[in-house]
């Protein structure tokens, strides 16, 4: 049975041991966001000892609880797993997982060890109607099972809104951004399933399919769901936003 999703960042930075030059933030912005993605977290952990991990790769893809990952690509040899299991038995750590997956196996390693998490992913390109189905698709086969199971959604935002950002400053980022922010904090499924997709990519919005399944998973009750936002900010010129979604009937 479905009973909460997470939504939290992706940036390595949310990992201490890979803050490098970022260290010298992590006072403040850096302190800020990991410490609101913990909160998400463990108020996921809370309720499920089951998760699924919703992101964003180059191709759909469904990753088992058996998969070990590693932050090598980002300059540190640090594996994470979707269990303790595949942790523990020696499992070698697969270089190429995703970052949302990167993410996502070492929150449950820190904070919710015990909990057995497998990860589906939508490609980049993924037209909003079709992650929006993918989101109720997935609710229906969570709640076709009694066991209680958390969903853990990993986007960023507009990665365009500075000009220290990644992609550099594009002066449309920040009314997007801020209406992605507004839809998210609002919990209004239908303003992120009407995000305009195109524009998105334009603006690097690289978390938008996964905004959207996060819609898709509330899309068929009959209110909005609750929301606490605990995060909605763009410390590197990326928008970063972190709340719990919870249905609306409050089960």
């Amino acid at each position: 049975m479905f009973s909460v999703a997470a939504l939290v960042p992706s940036p390595p930075v949310l990992v201490p041991e890979m803050g490098g030059a970022a260290g010298v933030a992590e006072g403040g912005q850096v302190a800020a966001v990991r410490a609101a993605v913990f909160h998400a977290v463990e108020a996921l952990s809370e309720r499920a000892q089951r998760w699924v991990v919703v992101g964003v790769s180059d191709t759909d893809r469904h990753i088992g609880p058996e998969a070990v990952g590693t932050f090598r690509g980002f300059g540190l040899d640090l594996p994470v797993g979707l269990s303790a299991a595949a942790l523990g038995n020696g499992t070698r750590a697969d270089p190429s997982l995703p970052l949302p997956v990167l993410i996502g196996g070492w929150l449950r390693g820190i904070l919710a060890p015990n909990t057995v998490a497998q990860a589906r992913l939508l490609a980049e390109h993924t037209p909003g109607d079709a992650a929006r189905k993918f989101g109720a698709r997935l609710r229906e086969e969570l709640d076709s099972d009694a066991a209680p199971t958390g969903v853990l959604v990993v986007g960023d935002g507009a990665a365009t809104l500075s000009t220290a950002s990644p992609r550099y400053f594009d002066e449309r980022a920040t009314a997007v951004q801020t209406e992605i922010d507004r839809a998210l904090t609002a919990g209004d499924r239908e303003g992120l399933a009407a995000l305009n997709s195109e524009l998105c990519e334009q603006l690097c919005v690289a978390g938008r399919p996964a905004y959207q399944a996060l819609a898709g998973l509330f899309a068929a009750d009959p209110v909005d769901p609750l929301v606490e936002t605990s995060y909605a900010a763009a410390p590197f010129g990326v928008g970063y936003h972190v709340s719990v979604w919870r249905p609306g009937d409050s089960r």
